[in-house]
């Protein structure tokens, strides 16, 4: 259609939404189908978030606030860094947005030229590249491999590094892969980037406190100070508030760089919704003993999934150390034909079999930018995870 924009050809609908959606529309019209494909926790915010929430509609406290957070907002952001991350920030350092997304995607906006360069690792978050390419960049993909547990090497992100590199995206623990990275596997990576100081970093520490076993979640500024001026350290409240549906991210960073984006996001959207930033000043500043409380289920049902999907044939699942998903290997299973007929030649044609033949619904890995492979969300219950393991183990077992 020559009415639309020709930036639209540059771009595609999230495809972890579209399975999601997908899923939703199959069992409305009567299907048997057990989704996989949600990027959220299925537990309930918590009450005295809920109530913060209550008690700003009944104060009164929905009117237009500031373009980028209230100050109360602002400095509880403050405290959590300084607290949780030892970086020391004051209130004109920080940007709240519409969740994490926008804080991303106007980091970029105020940032990207024609030929600037994103380095984004793979397996990547799906909106990653999209967002770049609208902004006008080009997204270089710096592959982080099954046998180096999805994480990249510093060689690997050496390699993807060229003048025109302006942004480095950091994402651990990683969705979709779960994968996080210890103090010294970022400190080699922070080394790389020390060399080349045109290159800035946008973490995305989204998953930071659903982490597992004795792994310890660390972030670039805080492993490498001297990173601090050409960093954005991203976060929200989403994940391990279970939040997702408050749409509240942040980020912290050079002044110079929020008034950037504060630009962007007072000609889009202006400010975030006030109830939801009073919830969050609650979230950050409230208790946080339920978060080890959820970590324990999501352990659980992780080490299940992990175990049922290795029993399957032509399957090997890594063990991730946090977030809520897994990333399964389907090399075993290119190339066979299912119960039903279909030949599987990748993973978008194995996720889309298993859909249709045993009405499990996930998220192919090509949509994250490594295959063989399928994404796989835990934060369901242990029954539908128990009876989605099992209907992929008949499933592969049927491949012939």
């Amino acid at each position: 259609m020559a009415f639309l924009s020709d930036t639209l050809s540059r771009v595609k609908p999230s495809p972890t939404i579209a399975v999601s959606n997908l899923a939703a529309e199959l069992k409305a019209a009567g299907k048997d189908v057990i989704g996989l494909g949600a990027g959220e926790p299925d537990f309930d915010t918590p009450d005295n978030i809920k109530q913060a929430g209550i008690k700003a509609i009944t104060e009164g406290k929905t009117k237009y606030t500031a373009v980028d957070g209230i100050p109360e907002l602002k400095a509880a952001i403050c405290a959590k860094l300084k607290r949780d991350n030892g970086l020391s920030y004051e209130p004109a350092q920080v940007s709240v947005g519409t969740g994490g997304k926008q804080i991303l995607y106007n980091a970029l906006m105020a940032t990207l030229n024609p030929g600037d360069e994103v380095v984004i690792p793979a397996p990547y978050w799906v909106s990653y590249p999209d967002m770049t390419l609208l902004a006008g960049g080009t997204p270089v993909v710096a592959e982080a491999k099954a046998e180096n547990a999805y994480k990249l090497t510093p060689a690997e992100l050496e390699a993807a590094i060229t003048p025109k590199t302006k942004w480095l995206i950091f994402n651990s623990p990683s969705n979709p892969t779960g994968a996080g990275y210890t103090w010294d596997e970022l400190k080699a990576l922070t080394d790389v980037l020390l060399k080349h100081p045109h290159v800035w970093v946008m973490t995305d520490d989204m998953y930071e406190h659903l982490v597992y076993d004795d792994f310890e979640f660390c972030t670039p500024a805080q492993v490498e100070p001297q990173l601090y001026d050409r960093t954005l350290t991203v976060n929200g409240v989403s994940k391990a508030y279970a939040m997702t549906g408050w749409r509240i991210g942040y980020a912290a960073g050079p002044k110079e760089l929020i008034a950037a984006m504060r630009k962007i996001q007072s000609q889009s959207t202006s400010n975030p919704c006030s109830v939801s930033q009073w919830a969050a000043v609650e979230a950050l500043n409230g208790a946080q003993d339920f978060i080890p409380v959820n970590n324990e289920t999501f352990k659980r049902r992780r080490d299940l999934v992990v175990e049922m999907l290795n029993a399957a044939e032509g399957i090997t699942c890594a063990t991730p150390e946090g977030a809520f998903y897994v990333y399964p290997d389907v090399s075993g299973c290119i190339g066979k034909t299912t119960e039903g007929g279909k030949t599987i030649s990748n993973d978008e044609e194995f996720c889309t079999a298993l859909l249709e033949e045993k009405g499990v619904a996930a998220v192919f890995g090509a949509a994250f930018g490594l295959s063989p492979n399928f994404r796989v969300s835990y934060a369901t219950s242990d029954e539908n995870l128990k009876e989605a393991c099992t209907r992929i183990q008949a499933f592969c077992a049927g491949l012939k």
